[in-house]
């Protein structure tokens, strides 16, 4: 968990950087959506945070970091057993 977040992290503090500059930030959202894959697994909720990168002037919110909270915190619910 530490590890993806500080892969989000780097991410978000760099696509504050690349905010004028699309091409490589969308490079940088691809890369981060893919190490977050490979450290996750297939996770649905990687999708939100990749749809909410690539909308233009959104890139100054830290998305990644709220997509792996997420998944952390989602992941600890467990579904109730049924008896």
């Amino acid at each position: 968990m530490a590890i993806a977040f500080g892969v989000a992290a780097v991410s978000d503090v760099l696509s504050i950087w690349l905010t004028f500059a699309p091409p490589f930030q969308w490079a940088l959202d691809l890369a981060t959506a893919f190490a977050l894959f490979l450290i996750f697994g297939r996770r649905w909720a990687l999708l939100p945070g990749l749809v909410a990168e690539a909308i233009p002037g959104m890139g100054v919110f830290p998305w990644w970091v709220l997509v792996v909270l997420s998944i952390i915190i989602y992941d600890g619910i467990k579904k109730p057993h049924k008896v």
